[in-house]
């Protein structure tokens, strides 16, 4: 006893969790072996005492509790009775709590004793009276105390959970209670337990009903209900028809008992909401026995009963909670359905059949749900959808199922909706799980392929792929159930393995990306074995078609199929490394081709196979090594954003592999000194492996520092910034490892911080980010201590704070915030005299040197910032042109942003520091605000040349008033030249004389002041106050108290800077000024909504409330902008509502949404719309707010009403604002729009769907079409447009057809059909174009033939005496539309198909008057003529239709003669339509099968080719332009070998044509038809057209070529220049090849300007298609001239120029392109393939390498390398204006604003020069200098040194830290400085007999 005594209180002591669990244990261990005689003794009462104080002190989430009732569990019995009655003692001493907050703990302990504790539910069941009684008092004690609390949002949310716990521990307590009690004495209705009960049950009935509660709290309560009412109520048989009477509200009262009407009396005499149904229905599922059909046929009916009343509910639940309330409630439902069918009647298994009404309506609501906004939703959609399935098969016998037609007709269907349907992809999947994929692929064998095809969608790929994961799995299993192995497993293949790796050689990039992200694991998952035969048939394609297998910049090829793959095998386990290479699967070139491929996927799959393994700590081989150091050589330069993001993340991953592979090896290392015996044959050396991985590491540090070199491009910087920054995460030394195998710090020099220090200055921030981010990682290492040095960069940043141009800012905060954490910068800021005064701040303080440093800092830029806001205030136009005071807020607000402002020392300063920085933005806002609360502030700067201008603007300074003492702002501005006024001679008291507006600016310069510049000052002075004071909010402590010494900002300071946000937001007119308001407006929210002062945590509630009583007020004196969409109105109550707290009731939003709904609707008796303006805008706003998420979809409805009639109002403001409403709930319905096509239907859904979601939009929008329909084509003539046409149309005409739809919804579509008809007679073209669109989803697919019977039924005859074409087109137009819908759907040719077209076709007959000239409006003609054209591309061979087609032909004016000029409306169209049909039935002609048939059409039809020309001669380019591009097509095909020869197909139409298009050419004056014709000429056999230009255009083949090229001189189009380029480019390889008399004379004047052209056409400042064409020239001619050498060098020298700027082109398309110069130049056979690139498909930095490579080559084997050095050594040194560049570069920078330097971001030039050099000094040695050869090399020598003086005095006159002063001429002179290095050493190499070289110094650095 006295060791246990001794336990007990050592636990007490035990402060460690371990340490008291273990003596819990021992404890408990020392109780059970007590005799039976002690345990009676005072002493273990005592214990056991203790033990239960001890259970019910410990929190609910103690590990302690759970380890004591575990414990206790194994009392012996002895002691049992003990523990108990210490148990209950305890417990009665809990329950007698009054204390409201610790009700909470109470019944988590009343939860933990009934969960697995024995000992627990004995004292439970013990005092289970009193239990009920606390319980009871407890919910409604909460209750009146969240009534008490309504409005604090933080304590009812705590409450509620509260309330939620003790629902839950009732209901617990009476399961639990139930399990243990014998008989029903409890349930006597005089007892205290059942008073209780009956007290607990009417309060939860009261929550139930209580909507105000959160709707978790009554889904449990309506569990409660069910639970306690079944517990209770008597006979048990009738419970299913009380429960089915609750839902159905028909209970009466007298039937049933008293007790349950005075607990329930709500349920049974009020109006259940539908909420409350909802949640009955929940419980009745959750709570009733469902299971053996104990509840007899009565449980039977009460399934269906709540079957029917959820399904209603569906139509009426909109909210997003109640929606996935319902739909899980629906799942729920189905299983019980499951249940219940086990043993059911056959009466409820025809009742759930899967043709019965129940079942029906829930497929219904499954289509109309399976692509529901919420994941949820949709995933319980398919669940539904799934137990349906089963719940069919459950009322089959087995002798029906195969007979049963439910399931093929739900196939069918399925099969038949477009893949762009998400859940038909689900769906699919469960069918296949339900029937076998052998069914579904009897249906369709393409379905597999058809699915991947879907896959280029990145939104329907993980659709797609389950699915197909679905089929293939499923598939296997039955084949082989059915066959042997190698039969199945060939079958198999076939089916899914096959298509795959057609799409992923041949397939687009999107497609093939996803399809490997998506599908390829999953296969290789469910078939390893398939990997050896993917690999097999790849490299089969590759030996077959090598060049082909390696794809290109579009296609991977088999070689990047094969990366893909065995990418995807490494990664997920299947493959090692070792095991490629060793098995012969890929060799080193093959990886090597890959990592430089021309598609950057490809290279990216390369780079996975070796970053990426299924093991982290897989050792990296020196070939893995190796490669990567290659791949990192060629491909940081990568523009796509994507591609760098996955270089690095994949680099990241092997690095983290070699840090985890290199702690295994040093433990390996370490255990192996420990052995006694160890064996020499190990398999590698590890500490050699590990020095392999220092090198390595050294190395790629060493490359990724060289790629930091001046001018590299922003893609190479962040490449290499990001990878190193990760080298610095992973290589750290944190405690636990044995050894860093590497540290980024020992691989850094001063040199190399400098370089990372000048990467501020980039124009981009994301590298001046990275860049930072790297320094803060090393800056423990770094030494910076040289006062100089911190000065220089300190006092650079401080220039750059107040540069004019705005990313200068950045660069400055960036540069302090890195400043800032060095001790010496202390030093630096208090030497300065002019501010030091205001410091107090000692080195020896106990603060952080960063603490310190930053206080500095911001004391020492808000010194400058207030003498700055001085000058401001005398004059804003000075301050804009010299010191825009917005950077130095900015400064402020990045020192504060990296400093813990929690956990601050120095308060007092900061407190002191905090007031003046809210004071200085206050001041700064008052002289800035006024031009961004300008009614016009882009323009505002008040000057003019003209005094009438002027005097207007005079209107506008006198509304703002602005602050501005010395007359620039008092009246507007007359502009007079050659006028300057210095503002350094200036005054305060002298006036300025009225005059130009130019000031002296830093420095003294003259300075012009821009509208640009001054508003550029105020905007983002504003932007930065607002983030400051956002921040300051955010970040810092709040001072409750005012004598508190904790916090930094005052509640006061807080609710000022909320009203200056609300005055600015309210106020402002800049948009850019009241956005970044907005965003320091919400950091402010955020904190408020959390607050725990009460005065401001309902401010946001306050302020909410005042701007709508002002909105609505309509007060004069208002100061709401009611223009630029209520400007900074909108953001104002958006930050408002964002801040309600997100698990809340929203209740905010509601209101304001309601407020604003009832304010957006059109009140005609009151004259003030500007509330109805703000409401649109504000309404706007709210529904493209992503972060309101689901709550704000119940309003869409309501406001597409108010856009819709707000588009009536004939106020212009109202309109505008509707529209602008209206365009975003499109958008917000049906998704955002992401291609081009305006019919596609993936911004679509079916009218049911839709109807569906927006229920109360049906009879609205039929209300509306009804008016709107009413107005067309009336009696008299009249034309009536109504304004809401316009938008139903739009909105029906975003809905379609779906054969999904059933017939089981309530909103049928038929009713619209008349109104859109009737829509269609509209006056206005489009109107009738968007009715016979919008009419499409209204008629069913089956229906549409008999519709459009109906249609064209009602067209007049020819007869008709009056005829109203707009009637007449409509009709035509629905006809049209309807038929093309049909066509679509009806993707197979059946039965169904042809016979309805041949009805349609007989009707179209009896009306073709309207297609001939007895129709007199040629509109109507056109669309007739469209049907035609219609049928013809519908692949339906019916021969009499074509006969009526070719009378339309041969009695239409093309063939008779156009007698109507362009004027005449719809002449255009005509022309076009008759044409295209023309050119259809000329496509149909050429065709052997028509042309052989026995139709007697074939033989009267016109001769094919003499139509062709006859088209193209027509006078009319509507009819030319369709025939050329038609011609064009057909000679690709030709060219392409399309047509075979059995089958010449388009070859029949294209004989004889160079004459007629020669002579085109020659006279053709529309651009567009001549530039076509040229391209058919460049398509055509130059041997057939060359002979014929003497005869038809007069010119021998030279005068053609001389036309050809002055085209390209002459024409404006780029398009035309493109392709006479490519034209004149094919005649001289023509004339070059063929024509050797020739040659000669073209060579020396034609060969020439040819040449000239082509590099003119290679320039930077040349379109992109120019330069794509000229990339396309150089492909084609560089087997005949770039590597020949009969021709002359210097143009061959020439055109390799051409080559090597092309490569470093900004465009990607058009470097793909130019390196494919490199792999036609390597096919040729004179070019020695000494690399392993020959062949290949490289990317731009590759190529540039080998173009220089092969350049170097051919110059040898020309034997001219004396001649090709001096030019390659001038490409190296560049050209020689570069003082001259660099004035222009700075005149440049003054004049914009925002310049960013270069305008190529891609090329770098030092890239270009050590790539060039690297192959010169291969060249030198072989190169051999005669005396005559010198002198050129001398002359470029002396020019070298010439120019390396000039670097060097031009870097000597620049700045101190001038990569910041003067970033571009600095940057310039570095390159330059470089290239002439570079240049002297190679001429060095020459041994020139010249002192210039020999004597000679590199140039300063």
């Amino acid at each position: 006893f006295s060791y246990k005594n001794y336990m007990n209180m050592k636990f007490v002591h035990l402060s460690d969790g371990i340490h008291q669990i273990y003596s819990i244990k021992q404890i408990v261990t020392l109780l059970k072996r007590m005799d039976r005689n002690s345990a009676c003794s005072p002493m273990i009462k005592c214990c056991l005492d203790i033990v239960g104080v001890m259970y019910f002190s410990l929190g609910a989430k103690n590990p302690l509790k759970k380890v004591l009732a575990s414990s206790l569990n194994g009392l012996p019995e002895q002691l049992t009775t003990e523990a108990v009655h210490s148990f209950v003692r305890c417990l009665k001493e809990e329950l007698k709590t009054t204390d409201l907050c610790l009700y909470r703990k109470v019944m988590d302990n009343l939860a933990s004793c009934m969960e697995n504790f024995s000992l627990g539910m004995m004292t439970c069941n013990i005092i289970f009276h009193i239990f009920n009684l606390f319980l009871q008092k407890s919910v409604l004690e909460i209750q009146e105390e969240n009534r008490k609390l309504s409005g604090n949002s933080i304590a009812e949310t705590r409450l509620m959970h509260d309330l939620l716990m003790a629902i839950k521990v009732s209901m617990m307590l009476l399961q639990k209670v139930q399990e243990n009690f014998q008989g029903s004495l409890w349930k006597k209705p005089g007892s205290l337990v059942w008073q209780s009960m009956c007290g607990l049950l009417k309060s939860f009935t009261n929550f139930l009903m209580d909507e105000g509660l959160l709707p978790t709290v009554q889904t449990t309560s309506g569990l409660a209900v069910i639970l306690f009412t079944k517990t209770m109520f008597e006979p048990v048989e009738k419970l299913p028809c009380l429960v089915s009477d609750l839902l159905l509200c028909s209970v009466k009262c007298a039937s049933v008992p008293e007790w349950f009407v005075s607990s329930c009396g709500r349920l049974c005499t009020e109006e259940l909401s539908d909420s409350v149904l909802l949640f009955l229905c929940h419980g009745a599922l959750a709570m009733l026995e469902w299971k053996n059909g104990s509840m007899g046929e009565s449980g039977e009916k009460l399934l269906l009963d709540i079957a029917l009343v959820l399904l209603s509910l569906a139509s009426r639940l909109k909210e997003s909670n109640m929606a996935v309330s319902l739909s899980r409630i629906l799942a729920i439902w189905t299983n019980s359905a499951l249940d219940v069918l086990e043993s059911s009647s056959q009466n409820l298994k025809s009742s759930l059949n899967g043709n019965s009404n129940t079942t029906g309506k829930l497929l219904e609501y499954v289509y109309t749900h399976w692509e529901h906004p919420l994941d949820a939703v949709r995933h319980q959609a398919k669940l539904i959808f799934k137990n349906i399935l089963r719940i069919h098969q459950a009322t089959l016998k087995e002798s029906v199922v195969k007979s049963d037609p439910f399931l093929p007709m739900l196939t069918e269907s399925l099969l038949s909706l477009e893949w762009h349907v998400k859940g038909k992809y689900a769906s699919l999947g469960c069918l296949v799980e339900c029937v076998g994929v052998e069914n579904i692929l009897t249906v369709d064998r393409t379905i597999p392929a058809q699915i991947l095809d879907v896959m280029g969608d990145q939104s329907l790929a993980p659709y797609a792929s389950d699915l197909l994961e679905t089929m293939f799995i499923n598939h296997k299993s039955h084949l082989i159930s059915a066959f042997q192995k190698t039969i199945w497993i060939n079958h198999w293949h076939d089916t899914w393995v096959s298509p795959l790796l057609l799409i992923l050689c041949e397939g687009n990039p999107d497609q093939t990306t996803y399809v490997i992200d998506y599908y390829l694991p999953k296969l290789l998952k469910c078939s390893p074995d398939s990997l050896s035969y993917m690999i097999k048939i790849l490299q089969a394609s590759a030996d077959k078609l090598f060049i082909l297998s390696l794809g290109s910049c579009n296609t991977r090829g088999a070689l990047g199929a094969l990366m893909a793959c065995l990418r995807t095998a490494r990664a997920h386990g299947h493959l090692q490394f070792r095991d490629i290479m060793r098995d012969g699967l890929l060799s080193v070139g093959c990886v090597k081709q890959g990592l430089v491929h021309q598609h950057n996927q490809v290279r990216i799959d390369a780079l996975g196979l070796l970053c990426e393994t299924h093991r982290s700590t897989e050792i990296l081989t020196m070939e893995e090594m190796q490669l990567i150091q290659f791949f990192i050589t060629y491909n940081l330069n990568s523009q796509s954003p994507a591609v760098r993001q996955q270089i690095c993340s994949l680099l990241k991953k092997l690095f983290c592999r070699i840090q985890e592979s290199s702690q295994v090896l040093y433990k390996l290392e370490q255990s192996k000194t420990k052995q006694e015996l160890i064996k020499e044959s190990a398999k590698w050396d590890h500490l050699a492996t590990l020095q392999q991985y220092k090198d390595f590491m050294s190395s790629i540090c060493d490359k990724l520092f060289e790629a930091l070199f001046p001018g590299s491009s922003h893609p190479t910087r962040f490449s290499s910034l990001t990878i190193l920054g990760s080298i610095a995460e992973i290589f750290c030394a944190p405690e636990g490892q044995m050894q860093a195998v590497f540290q980024l710090a020992q691989e850094i020099d001063p040199t190399r911080v400098q370089t990372l220090i000048q990467c501020f200055a980039s124009t981009f921030e994301e590298v001046k980010v990275l860049a930072f981010e790297l320094l803060m990682k090393l800056h423990d290492m770094l030494d910076l201590q040289d006062s100089e040095n911190l000065h220089l960069l300190f006092q650079a940043a401080m220039d750059l704070s107040i540069s004019t141009k705005p990313y200068d800012c950045v660069t400055a905060s960036y540069l302090l915030n890195f400043l800032i954490h060095h001790k010496g910068l202390l030093n630096v800021c208090l030497n300065n005299q002019q501010v030091a005064h205001a410091f107090q701040i000692d080195e020896d303080m106990s603060a952080s040197t960063m603490e310190k440093n930053t206080l500095a800092v911001i004391k020492y830029l808000l010194a400058n910032l207030e003498r700055e806001i001085f000058q401001a205030e005398k004059s804003l136009l000075q301050a804009a042109a010299s010191f825009p005071m917005y950077g130095r807020v900015h400064c402020i607000t990045g020192a504060l942003q990296q400093l813990p402002l929690n956990n601050l020392t120095l308060m007092t300063e900061w407190r002191q520091m905090v007031t003046k920085l809210i004071l200085m933005s206050y001041r700064l806002s008052s002289v800035v605000s006024p031009i961004v609360q300008s009614s016009s502030p882009e323009g505002l700067i008040p000057m003019d040349t003209d005094s009438e201008t002027a005097g207007r603007l005079q209107m506008i300074l006198h509304e703002i008033q602005p602050r501005d003492t010395n007359d620039y702002f008092t009246q507007a501005k007359i502009l007079k030249e050659h006028h300057r006024v210095d503002f350094a001679k200036l005054t305060d008291d002298e006036p300025v004389e009225n005059v130009c507006i130019e000031i002296r600016g830093k420095e003294g310069q003259t300075c012009d002041v821009t509208a640009q510049m001054v508003l550029v000052c105020c905007w983002r002075s504003m932007k930065e106050i607002s983030l400051l004071l956002g921040m300051l909010c955010k970040l810092l402590p709040l001072q409750t108290v005012s004598e508190s010494s904790d916090g930094l900002i005052t509640v006061e300071q807080v609710k000022d800077i909320g009203d200056y946000f609300k005055h600015h937001l309210l106020q402002s007119r800049h948009r850019g000024a009241f956005e970044l308001a907005y965003t320091g407006f919400v950091m402010l929210t955020e904190i408020l909504s959390r607050c725990t002062n009460e005065s401001l945590r309902t401010l946001p509630q306050q302020w909410l409330y005042n701007v709508l009583e002002e909105i609505k007020s309509c007060d004069p004196s208002s100061k709401l902008c009611a223009t630029r969409r209520s400007a900074g109105i909108p953001f104002y109550i958006q930050a408002l509502l964002a801040s309600e707290p997100k698990k809340s009731k929203t209740n905010l939003l509601k209101m304001t949404m309601n407020e604003l709904i009832s304010l957006a609707a059109p009140v005609n008796e009151s004259p003030n719309i500007i509330p109805q303006v703000h409401a649109l805008n504000i309404l706007r706003a709210l529904f493209r707010d992503t972060r309101f998420g689901e709550n704000i979809i119940p309003y869409i409805a309501d406001g597409i009403q108010a856009a819709i009639l707000g588009f009536t109002s004939p106020v212009w403001a109202v309109r505008n604002s509707s529209t602008l409403l209206f365009s975003t709930l499109i958008t917000r319905i049906f998704g955002v729009k992401r291609g081009k096509d305006e019919n596609s239907k993936k911004n679509r859904m079916t009218g049911r769907e839709f109807f569906s979601r927006f229920p109360t939009l049906y009879p609205f929008l039929l209300q509306q079409l009804e008016v709107v329909a009413r107005t067309m084509d009336s009696e008299t003539g009249e034309l009536k447009l109504h304004p809401s046409l316009f938008l139903l149309l739009l909105i029906l005409g975003k809905l379609y057809p779906s054969p999904m739809d059933g017939t089981y919804s309530a909103l049928s579509m038929a009713p619209f059909v008349p109104f859109i008809m009737r829509c269609g007679y509209s006056p206005v073209y489009r109107s009738r174009e968007m009715a016979g669109r919008a009419l499409v989803p209204f008629v069913m697919i089956n229906q549409i033939p008999h519709t459009v019977q109906s249609l064209l039924a009602e067209l007049p005859e020819c007869t008709n005496p009056c005829i109203r074409q707009n009637s007449v087109h409509g009709m035509l137009l629905q006809v049209f539309h309807l038929l093309g819908s049909y066509l679509e759907s009806k993707h197979r040719v059946n039965s169904d198909l042809q016979q309805g077209l041949v009805d349609i076709i007989t009707c179209i007959k009896a009306k073709v008057w309207l297609a001939k000239r007895y129709n007199t409006c040629i509109i109507s003609i056109c669309i007739f003529i469209y049907l035609f054209f219609l049928h013809s591309i519908s692949g339906i061979e019916l021969f009499g239709f074509w006969e009526e087609i070719s009378r339309v032909i041969s009695a239409s004016e093309l063939m008779t003669g156009i007698h109507y000029f362009s004027a005449v409306p719809g002449f255009t169209q005509y022309l076009q339509s008759i044409t295209k049909l023309v050119i259809s039935v000329l496509s149909v002609a050429a065709d052997p099968d028509f042309s052989n048939s026995s139709s007697p059409v074939a033989a009267q039809m016109m001769n094919p080719s003499s139509m062709v020309v006859h088209l193209l001669q027509s006078d009319f380019h509507e009819v030319r332009l369709p025939m050329l591009e038609a011609v064009l097509l057909w000679w690709k095909q030709v060219n392409s070998k399309q047509a075979t020869e059995e089958k010449r197909g388009p070859l029949s139409l294209l004989s004889d044509l160079e004459v007629t298009l020669l002579r085109m050419a020659m006279k053709e004056k529309h651009p567009e038809c001549f530039c076509k014709a040229l391209e058919i000429l460049h398509c055509m056999d130059l041997r057939n057209v060359l002979p014929r230009t003497e005869d038809s255009i007069k010119m021998n083949p030279k005068e053609f070529l001389n036309w050809a090229m002055n085209i390209i001189s002459a024409s404006d189009s780029i398009k035309i220049q493109s392709v006479a380029l490519k034209l004149a480019s094919k005649l001289v390889t023509h004339l070059v090849q063929n024509c050797q008399e020739v040659r000669r004379f073209i060579i020396e004047s034609e060969m020439r300007q040819w040449i000239q052209l082509v590099t003119s056409c290679c320039g930077d400042e040349e379109q992109t298609d120019i330069r794509l064409a000229a990339a396309e020239v150089l492909i084609n001619i560089t087997p005949l001239f770039l590597t020949n050498q009969k021709l002359i060098l210097g143009d061959t020298l020439a055109m390799w120029k051409c080559v090597v700027l092309l490569l470093q082109s900004e465009e990607l398309i058009v470097r793909d392109t130019a390196a494919d110069v490199i792999r036609v130049a390597q096919s040729q056979s004179n070019i020695c393939n000494k690399t392993e690139f020959a062949f290949r498909v490289v990317n731009a930095s590759m190529a540039l390498d080998l173009a220089f490579g092969i350049l170097c080559e051919l110059l040898q084997q020309w034997n001219q390398t004396s001649a090709g050095v001096p030019v390659l050594l001038e490409w190296l040194l560049g050209e020689d204006e570069l003082k001259k560049d660099l004035e222009t570069t700075t005149l440049m920078e003054d004049d914009n604003l925002f310049n960013k330097g270069e305008v190529n971001f891609w090329a770098e030039t030092l890239t270009n020069v050590r790539q060039l050099s690297k192959h010169l000094f291969l060249l030198i040695p072989a190169t051999r200098l005669n005396s005559p050869d010198q002198g050129e090399f001398l002359r470029l020598a002396r020019r070298a040194s010439d120019q390396a003086k000039l670097v060097t005095q031009l870097l000597k006159e620049l700045p101190p830290t001038p990569e910041f002063s003067k970033t571009v001429e600095f940057t310039r002179l570095a390159i330059q400085n470089e290239r002439i290095s570079t240049c002297l050493k190679i001429l060095t190499l020459l041994e020139l007999d010249d002192e210039t070289c020999k004597n000679k110094e590199n140039p300063e650095k």
